[in-house]
C-alpha cells in the first residue's frame, strides 16, 4: 500500500469507526468535549492524565513481558493520553495508529518533546538568545523550531523555560532568559508566540509549555532540584511576571517544578496551580508534572507513598502525570474510595482534551505525520541562515582594549588555541536531543573561511576526557598538559592569539551545578601561560552561564562572550571577529568577580547601611576581600562603535502616564545597534522596592554620527509592584528614571506621582 493510500485509508477508518470523531466540525469545542466526556469511563479519563516516555522501539515487535508490556496494553486500552521522547513521522504515526484505531474511543495522543533551542537545526542556547534583546529574532527562532519539530511529528514542546535566576552556579540558567523579570517577560511572550503562532491548529505550530511553575530558578546554593525558600515579594515581582506573560501570549500548557517552594513541593501546591494559575489567571489549558515529580513528593518527605502523592497532586491541580505511574495506578481507587472527587478527574481530562481539540488532532490525528513534509523540512537551509543571524545577534563584546578587534582580514599570522575551537558538538550546547553530534560549524572552520590570514591551530589542553553522554557527568581534564608546549610555540610568533575557552556544552543545563564558575580544567593555567609569551590575545568564551573572569578582565585586551551558539557557531564568531558583523548583544545576567558574590543581580534592595561611613570602618554592607560591584553588569555590552546619551527629558505627565525622550548618538566610526535601556527607581514604598528596575528598552540602528531621539511611554505597569497577596498596586511618591546602555545608566531625571 502506498503512503498516500495508507493515509487515506486510516483517515477513513478513524472518521467512520471512532465515535469521538463523529462530532460535527461546526460544533464548538465545548460541545464536542461534553459529548466525548459523556462517553468516557473513569479509567479512560484518568488515561488522558497519564504520560509515558517512549518505552519500546515502535519499529520492532510489541513488548511481550515486563513493565513495557503493561504500558503497551494500557496504550491499546486508551489509558495513555500523551507520549514524550518520540519523534520522527514513522514512529509517531505507529503510536498514533494504536491510539486512534485500536482503542475504544480513538482519542489521539499528544506528542511532547524538549524542543528547547531548535530541533535538528540548533539555535543559540536561550540565555544567549536573550543577550540579543531582539524580540522579533527570538520569536522567529521559536517559530523555526516549531516548523522543524512539527515536521517530525511533534505537536508539543516543553518550552519555554521562563524561570528567573540570579545564581550562575545553577546550570539551568542556560535554558532561561536571565535575571530580570521585565526582559524575561518580553522574551517569554515572544517564544510562546513563535511556537504557537496565530493558529494552534495549523500543522506547522506546536503547543508551548511554560516551566517550571514556580520558583525553580532560586534553589538554595544554586544546587539543582534543591529547595526554594523565598518571600512573597520575590515570588510575585521576580518569579511570576514571565509566567503571567505566557498566559497573555496564550500558552496552552504549564509544567510544575521539581523543587519545594516554602516547604511545599510545587507539584503538590494548590496555591500555585489552582488558586493562582487556574482561578486568578483563568488558565484553561493543562498542567503537566515534571518527570516523576509526583512520585518524588515521597522523597521530599511530603507524601507518605505514591498513592498519597497522587491524591495530593490531583487535588493541587497537576493534570498530567509525566512518568510517575501514580495516576494510572491509583486515581481510580482514590475516587471509588471517596478520597478524591471525580470532578477533579473530569476537570483534568477536559483540559487535556481541549488542547488536543485546539491542535486539530480530533479532526486529523495524522496531521503531523506527513513524511514528504518531514523530508522537505528537516535541516532546511533557511533554518541555517536564520540560526546564523540569531547567533551573531547573541554575541556580547565584553572588552576591546586598544581596538584589537575587529581583526584585519589579510596578512595576519593567527594562533587559534583551545580544545573548543575545533569542537563541533560542544557549541550546540545542552538540550540537543534530536540534533546530530559534530554538526556545528567550529571556530576553526569559521575562521579558515576567511582565506587572507594564516591560521595555526593548537589544542593547548583537552577540556574533557571520555565519552559524552547527556545523562552522565562530564569528566574534565585536570592533569594532561602534553599539548601546552605546542600551543606556546604557536602563540609566541603569532601576530594575534585567538583563544577559545569556556565550558563544554554538557557542563551547563539540568543537573549541572558548579561551585567554581571560573574556566574549568587546565584552561586558566593555559591562558596565563600563553599570556606570558604573547599578550595580544582575543579571548572567545563558549559557556552556558556567567563566568568569574577577574584575571582575564585585568590582563586580556579583548574578550568576546560567544556562549554556545548552535549549528552556525563558528561562522557567527568569525564574522564578528573580522568585523563583518558589529556585536550588539547585552548581558541578560550579571557576571560576578567571584563566586562568593553569587547570587548577584542589579535590581537588589538597598540595606540600611549601604555606604562606607568613613575610611576603614566595617559597619556597612560589603565584603572584606572583594568590592560589591560585579565584573560586568546586567545589560552590559560593547560595540565596535560608541554611543552617547543626552537630552533626557519628560515630555508630558498625565496621572500614571509619563512620556519622555532621550537622544542617542553613534559617536564612532562603524554602523551599530544599541539597546537603549530605561530603568525606574521608586524612592519610597511599602514594601521597599529595588534600587532600580528595567521597565522599557528599544533596539535601534545608528550610522556613524547619526542621532536618534528615542521616545518611551511609562504607564502604570512600570510604576507599580505586586503586594504580598499578588495584587498590583501603585503608590504615590518620588521616582527616578535612568537611561543608558546598561544597568549602571546614570543619565537621570525625576518625577512625582
Amino acid at each position: 500500500m502506498t503512503i498516500a493510500k495508507h493515509i487515506f485509508f486510516t483517515s477513513i477508518c478513524f472518521f467512520v469507526f471512532n465515535s469521538c470523531a463523529s462530532e460535527s466540525n461546526e460544533q464548538s469545542v465545548d460541545d464536542r468535549l461534553n459529548s466525548l466526556l459523556s462517553k468516557m469511563t473513569l479509567e479512560e479519563k484518568i488515561g488522558q492524565m497519564n504520560q509515558y516516555s517512549s518505552f519500546w522501539d515502535v519499529t520492532g515487535p510489541a513488548p511481550k513481558e515486563g513493565s513495557t508490556a503493561k504500558q503497551f496494553e494500557q496504550l491499546k486500552n486508551g489509558l495513555v493520553g500523551s507520549m514524550l521522547n518520540v519523534h520522527g513521522v514513522e514512529n509517531v504515526r505507529k503510536l498514533q495508529q494504536i491510539a486512534v484505531e485500536e482503542t475504544r474511543l480513538g482519542i489521539p495522543l499528544i506528542f511532547g518533546f524538549d524542543v528547547i533551542h531548535g530541533f535538528k537545526t540548533i539555535s543559540p542556547i536561550p540565555l544567549a538568545e536573550a543577550a540579543s534583546w531582539d524580540l522579533e529574532a527570538i520569536e522567529l527562532s521559536a517559530k523555526n523550531a516549531a516548523l522543524e519539530a512539527s515536521a517530525a511529528g511533534i505537536n508539543w514542546t516543553f518550552a519555554p523555560m521562563v524561570d528567573i535566576s540570579r545564581d550562575a552556579r545553577w546550570g539551568r540558567v542556560m535554558e532561561g532568559a536571565g535575571e530580570d523579570p521585565y526582559l524575561g517577560s518580553k522574551i517569554a511572550h515572544a517564544r510562546v508566540k513563535g511556537f504557537q503562532g496565530d493558529d494552534l491548529s495549523a500543522p506547522t505550530t506546536i503547543a508551548a509549555c511554560a516551566k517550571h511553575f514556580a520558583g525553580y530558578g532560586f534553589p538554595e546554593a544554586g544546587k539543582e532540584y534543591n529547595t526554594v525558600d523565598i518571600g512573597a515579594q520575590t515570588l510575585h515581582n521576580m518569579v511570576m511576571p514571565p509566567f503571567k506573560a505566557t498566559i497573555d501570549a496564550g500558552v496552552r500548557t504549564f509544567m510544575n517544578s521539581f523543587s519545594q517552594l516554602n516547604g511545599v513541593p510545587a507539584t503538590g501546591s494548590k496555591y500555585l496551580q489552582r488558586t493562582l494559575l487556574k482561578e486568578k489567571w483563568n488558565f484553561d489549558g493543562f498542567v503537566v508534572s515534571d518527570w516523576s515529580s509526583i512520585e518524588e513528593m515521597v522523597e521530599h518527605g511530603y507524601a507518605e507513598n505514591v498513592k498519597h502523592a497522587a491524591h495530593i497532586a490531583v487535588e493541587a491541580g497537576s493534570d498530567m502525570d509525566m512518568q510517575s505511574f501514580a495516576y494510572v495506578e491509583h486515581l481510580a481507587d482514590l475516587v471509588r474510595s471517596d478520597i478524591v472527587d471525580e470532578q477533579l478527574i473530569e476537570d483534568a481530562a477536559r483540559r487535556i482534551l481541549r488542547v488536543k481539540f485546539e491542535l486539530g488532532l480530533f479532526d486529523d490525528p495524522y496531521k503531523y505525520c506527513n513524511i514528504e513534509r518531514e523530508k522537505a523540512t528537516i535541516g532546511h537551509e533557511k533554518f541555517q541562515e536564520a540560526t546564523l543571524e540569531m547567533a551573531k545577534k547573541s554575541i556580547v563584546l565584553l572588552k576591546n582594549q586598544n581596538q584589537l578587534l575587529p581583526l584585519k582580514k589579510k596578512g595576519l599570522d593567527i594562533a587559534l588555541i583551545g580544545d573548543l575551537a575545533d569542537d563541533k558538538t560542544s557549541p550546540l550546547g545542552n538540550w540537543i536531543l534530536a540534533a546530530e553530534n559534530n554538526s556545528a560549524v567550529s571556530v576553526l572552520e569559521g575562521m579558515k573561511a576567511y582565506e587572507g590570514n594564516n591560521i595555526e591551530f593548537s589544542v593547548g589542553a583537552k577540556l574533557n576526557i571520555g565519552p559524552l553522554e547527556f545523562a552522565k557527568e562530564l569528566k574534565i581534564n585536570t592533569t594532561d598538559k602534553s599539548d601546552f608546549a605546542a600551543a606556546l610555540k604557536t602563540a609566541k610568533t603569532a601576530d594575534v592569539v585567538v583563544m577559545v575557552l569556556g565550558e563544554h556544552g554538557f557542563q551547563s543545563g539540568e543537573g549541572r551545578s558548579r561551585t567554581n564558575i571560573g574556566l574549568p580544567g587546565l584552561q586558566q593555567e593555559l591562558l596565563e601561560a600563553v599570556y606570558k609569551v604573547n599578550k595580544n590575545i582575543v579571548l572567545v568564551l563558549n559557556n552556558g552561564r556567567p563566568l568569574a573572569l577577574n584575571w582575564a578582565h585585568k590582563h586580556i585586551p579583548a574578550i568576546v562572550e560567544a556562549w554556545q551558539l548552535g549549528s552556525q557557531s563558528g561562522n557567527a564568531i568569525a564574522q564578528v571577529l573580522y568585523g563583518d558583523y558589529n556585536p550588539s548583544g547585552k548581558l541578560p545576567m550579571t557576571f560576578p568577580k567571584s563566586v562568593g558574590q553569587v547570587p548577584i543581580y542589579y535590581n537588589f534592595k538597598t540595606s540600611g547601611r549601604p555606604n562606607l561611613p568613613s575610611p576603614d570602618e566595617v559597619f556597612w554592607t560589603h565584603y572584606q576581600d572583594e568590592t560589591n560591584a560585579p565584573l560586568y553588569p546586567f545589560g552590559y555590552g560593547l560595540s565596535y562603535t560608541t554611543f552617547e546619551y543626552s537630552d533626557l527629558e519628560i515630555i508630558s505627565q498625565s496621572g500614571t502616564t509619563i512620556e519622555l525622550s532621550v537622544a542617542v548618538t553613534n559617536s564612532g566610526k562603524f554602523p551599530g545597534k544599541e539597546v537603549v535601556q530605561l530603568y525606574v527607581q521608586d524612592h519610597f514604598a511599602q514594601p521597599a522596592q529595588p534600587v532600580k528596575s528595567l521597565k522599557r528598552f528599544e533596539l535601534i540602528d545608528l550610522k556613524p554620527n547619526q542621532t536618534k531621539t528615542v521616545r518611551f511611554t511609562l504607564t502604570e505597569d512600570a510604576l507599580g509592584f505586586y503586594d504580598d497577596d499578588g495584587n498590583f498596586t501603585v503608590q504615590p511618591g518620588e521616582f527616578s528614571i535612568y537611561v543608558g546602555g546598561d544597568s549602571t545608566a546614570n543619565l537621570t531625571t525625576k518625577f512625582n506621582l
